[in-house]
């Protein structure tokens, strides 16, 4: 539980549905930054109250170690790349759905479950011969697929993607059939202390921080060139940026350059520390119809030719549809698209799917 409406009606639907629930508050980040307070203890207490109304047990399970190395420190590693990571997908990855399920496992609970809007589907029966007392018989194993939310505005499978198949065996998502307005409508109902909260934005379990702001904190940056790749204006230098880690591909605002039209980042040099714009919208370098992937992971396996890909690139983007995919070694892939995707960029995910289920995918390069 997060303090915020969706886990609580997570934990309450459980409830209902005759489950024995505990809630369990993962304190992951509790780090004051300059002028900005972690939020930390006002989720901590909603989550609280919310447990005490449900009348379930409440307790504290303390990640900041381990958040700090698996989720923050690698964060600060990919922008030193000159890398875009998203956090979510990692926090998901290595603490919600790692530690915190093996963590819980042990304490006693037969399963997890958290507020996330996707759902698990497909219980798929594999049958083999198996000699059991010299006689053929039959096992049947199940196999759990995740799949997109009921709520298309609010599905989550984009950050969740790296799940593993022993995972999601053992995990609820409560919220998988309903909408954001009906969730809201069952807190108002119940009268639950985060009904009419608003809803948490930023760096997971942060809390609503500029990136930028939090990055100066532990990275030493200095100011360089912005130059205009423009076709007619090549290598022409209009501004001055204040470090290259803080722009990403396709990025628009906070450029700070005046006038004229809209610039937009199309690369960055790291160990020149210059950053690459142009005005032109339909630039190249903002277009591709080629993806490269590395770190692959699937759910259930390497999909088969059977199945009609489409891939997203960033959360809540169209899907595209997938001409070829070509499954490499060492965990890399390309794929081919139908068509162009605007601003590709280096450390985010492209996350496949075949009709409403979620496949797996990787990490742009």
């Amino acid at each position: 539980m997060s303090g915020g409406v969706d886990s609580s009606v997570a934990a309450l639907l459980l409830k209902e549905q005759g489950y024995e629930v505990a809630g369990i508050y993962m304190k992951n980040w509790t780090q004051d930054l300059p002028n900005l307070k972690c939020p930390w203890r006002d989720d901590f207490n909603d989550a609280k109250r919310v447990a005490v109304q449900l009348g379930i047990d409440f307790k504290v399970y303390d990640f900041q170690e381990e958040y700090k190395h698996k989720v923050v420190d690698y964060m600060i590693r990919e922008y030193q790349a000159g890398r875009t990571p998203n956090p979510d997908i990692m926090c998901n990855q290595e603490v919600k759905f790692k530690l915190f399920l093996e963590t819980a496992l042990e304490d006693g609970a037969d399963m997890i479950a958290t507020g996330h809007y996707a759902r698990v589907i497909g219980l798929t029966y594999h049958k083999q011969k198996t000699e059991v007392s010299n006689k053929n018989t039959d096992v049947t194993g199940l196999t759990y697929h995740m799949a997109t939310a009921k709520d298309g505005n609010k599905d989550q499978t984009y950050f969740l993607y790296r799940i593993t198949q022993a995972a999601l065996s053992k995990t609820l998502f409560p919220l998988g059939e309903l909408t954001k307005p009906e969730v809201k409508a069952l807190a108002q109902k119940h009268k639950l202390m985060t009904a009419d909260k608003k809803e948490s934005m930023g760096i997971c379990f942060v809390g609503k921080v500029p990136i930028k702001d939090f990055l100066e904190q532990f990275i030493k940056t200095k100011h360089g060139k912005i130059i205009n790749q423009s076709a007619s204006r090549r290598r022409h230098v209009i501004g001055e940026h204040d470090g290259a880690i803080f722009y990403t591909i396709g990025q628009r605002h906070g450029l700070n350059i005046g006038g004229g039209l809209p610039y937009y980042v199309t690369g960055k040099n790291m160990k020149k520390n210059e950053v690459y714009v142009t005005t032109d919208l339909q630039d190249e370098k903002l277009w591709s119809d080629k993806i490269k992937l590395t770190d692959m992971h699937w759910i259930n396996g390497e999909p088969s030719a059977k199945y009609n890909l489409q891939v997203r690139t960033r959360h809540r983007a169209k899907l595209i549809t997938v001409k070829k995919l070509d499954l490499l070694s060492n965990s890399k892939a390309t794929v081919e698209l139908d068509e162009e995707v605007r601003a590709l960029t280096p450390g985010q995910s492209a996350v496949f799917y075949s009709g409403q289920e979620c496949l797996g995918g990787g990490i742009v390069i």
